[in-house]
């Protein structure tokens, strides 16, 4: 038995292929013949019950796609600055505001054809609309569709038969011809409702949707919503004579019940978002009519399928393993070395994929070669210049040193205190490269800062550092404090009259590391600083003539640790600026 198994499993792929699909249809031959006068009823009553439910609610997942479709729409003029601003008019005619208004609407109207119309409202009873026109001087406001609405915002509403509205189309439209879908307009900072849009849609709708998937020739689709009111219908006369209550409970099943003397199988689903009910009737002869016709001709077909079936398959085995057996024969010239072959195939299916990813891996393995070869080159280019960049650090810090000596020779004490300081600055703004560093060393960084501000505006600036010593072990990101230092000075302490004062603190406060950096300069004006904070919550306003260091400051904030930390600016003009810095503790 090994012996066998073994000289089949070395034959040719295209001889298992052959035989394989020969076992198949033979198989599936012998099964038909024998078994299948005992099966099919069953499996093919079963096949066309998933089907038809399977399609029912493809029907109804339709449907609710094309009402959120046209919620969506709704959604989309809700959030229209052209609609926005004729919601906020409270003028009930301004020609300029609806002319402007009317052009989404018309955008809308021209990409979906099956819409009859969309009238919008405004609190105040004003309306504009494309075909839609108030009938008496009523005002809409008081309409059912508009308080259905106005009481419920959150939801979108459908209206079946829309009839005694006090509204009229231009094109005559009846009740039996369109639904009407309604939904309000809330303001999403205040929450107030701006008003309802309101949007006919033609039965044509549905009715495309229900032909374009309906099962079998004989059987048909309605739909009725939550109060049993037919939404669509086709014309029939078996539709009305079919009992609400037989459907009240089959969800996802099928009943059969006489109607005129013919047995029908009724299934329904039902809608959670639009509240209408699919339900389906189809004739039981129509699926017993197939059975039979497979009962008769299940013989003659299997027999001849099987002449066919293996004469295709050996056309079609030779016509798969032959690219295969020319990919394996270019696979072997590849391993020996041959890094130039290439698969070339006129079709993009499996194998061509395959082949054309074979091209793809010999083409990146030749580039990894001449890659690995240029990024080797490239590796010592830089060892070098890494070896040059640690020269110059340590250069500067040698020429500040002999400065300072030179300095103390002479008895320069401001000259040895400032070159310090500096000295000191350079070493932390460095940081051996780090971006996180202790809060204690981020504090001399900046007192070395203001050392050096200090001896430049000698009693113009004056300067405080009230820092918890229980945070200085703390970790920040480097660098966030000098740069609003820096700026309180020379946009607030420079520009003012006499002598101005710096206080920064740190502390821990809300569970978040906060410093604040106060000043009583010159101040930043309302119209500036609200312009700041925008642009501190929103980097994508930033405005280039605005100050760059707060900006680089806060982003790096929030890019390193969430948009609820960063920059907050509070100033009174002509008295000081406030900043406030929000950073998560990280021990």
């Amino acid at each position: 038995m090994n012996n066998i198994k073994a000289y089949f499993m070395n034959k040719s792929m295209g001889d298992k292929l052959i035989l394989y699909f020969f076992i198949v249809i033979l198989a599936v031959t012998i099964t038909i013949t024998t078994l299948g006068n005992l099966l099919y009823k069953n499996s093919i009553n079963h096949s066309q019950n998933e089907n038809t439910n399977q399609i029912i609610k493809q029907i109804n997942n339709n449907m609710e796609s094309y009402v959120n479709n046209t919620e969506n729409i709704i959604n989309y003029m809700s959030s229209d600055p052209r609609i926005l601003k004729f919601f906020s008019d409270n003028k009930l005619e301004n020609n300029n505001i609806e002319n402007d208004a009317y052009k989404p609407i018309y955008n809308f109207i021209k990409f979906n054809p099956e819409i009859a119309g969309i009238m919008i409202v405004n609190t105040n009873g004003g309306y504009i609309s494309d075909v839609m026109n108030k009938v008496s001087r009523d005002s809409l406001t008081y309409e059912d569709w508009y308080l259905k609405s106005y009481n419920e915002p959150e939801k979108i509403h459908l209206f079946t038969k829309p009839i005694g509205r006090n509204i009229d189309n231009v094109f005559r439209y009846s009740a039996d011809e369109v639904f009407s879908m309604s939904k309000a307009v809330v303001d999403y900072n205040t929450k107030e409702i701006q008003g309802v849009i309101l949007i006919d849609i033609k039965l044509n709708a549905i009715k495309s949707i229900i032909e374009n998937s309906k099962p079998g020739t004989a059987g048909f689709i309605y739909i009725i919503d939550g109060n049993k009111n037919i939404v669509y219908t086709p014309v029939n006369n078996i539709v009305y004579r079919i009992n609400n209550d037989w459907i009240e409970n089959i969800n996802n099943k099928i009943i059969i019940k006489n109607i005129k003397g013919e047995n029908y199988q009724l299934t329904k689903v039902s809608s959670k978002y639009t509240g209408w009910e699919t339900i389906g009737v189809f004739p039981e002869s129509e699926g017993l009519r197939v059975i039979q016709y497979i009962r008769y001709y299940s013989l003659i077909i299997g027999f001849i399928a099987l002449i066919i079936a293996e004469g295709l398959v050996v056309f079609f085995t030779r016509s798969i393993v032959k690219p295969i057996q020319k990919l394996k024969r270019l696979m072997k010239e590849a391993q020996r070395g041959d890094l130039t072959v290439s698969f070339n195939t006129k079709y993009n299916d499996e194998i061509g994929e395959l082949g054309n990813s074979f091209n793809t891996m010999v083409k990146e393995i030749n580039n990894l070669i001449n890659l690995v070869q240029i990024e080797e080159k490239n590796k010592r280019m830089a060892e070098m210049n890494v070896l040059q960049a640690q020269i110059k650090p340590h250069f500067i810090y040698n020429t500040l040193d002999t400065i300072r000596w030179m300095a103390e020779e002479h008895n320069e004490k401001d000259i040895v205190k400032i070159i310090e300081a500096f000295t000191n600055l350079l070493r932390i703004s460095l940081s051996k490269g780090k971006e996180i560093i202790s809060v204690k060393e981020e504090l001399n960084h900046m007192q070395s800062y203001l050392t050096i501000q200090k001896i430049r505006y000698e009693d113009k600036l004056d300067y405080e550092i009230q820092f918890d010593e229980n945070i200085l072990n703390y970790k920040l990101i480097k660098l966030i404090l000098q740069p609003l230092v820096e700026n309180a000075i020379y946009h607030g302490i420079k520009e003012k009259r006499g002598n101005g004062k710096v206080v920064i603190t740190g502390e821990i406060k809300e569970d978040l590391l906060c410093f604040t950096i106060k000043d009583n300069g010159k101040g930043i004006e309302d119209g500036l600083l609200k312009k700041i904070n925008k642009m501190l919550v929103n980097s994508n306003e930033k405005e280039n003539k605005m100050g760059y260091g707060i900006f680089n400051v806060n982003e790096r904030i929030r890019l390193t640790y969430g948009e609820k930390y960063g920059l907050i600016y509070k100033s009174i003009y002509g008295e000081g600026t406030i900043v406030q810095v929000r950073h998560p503790i990280i021990e």
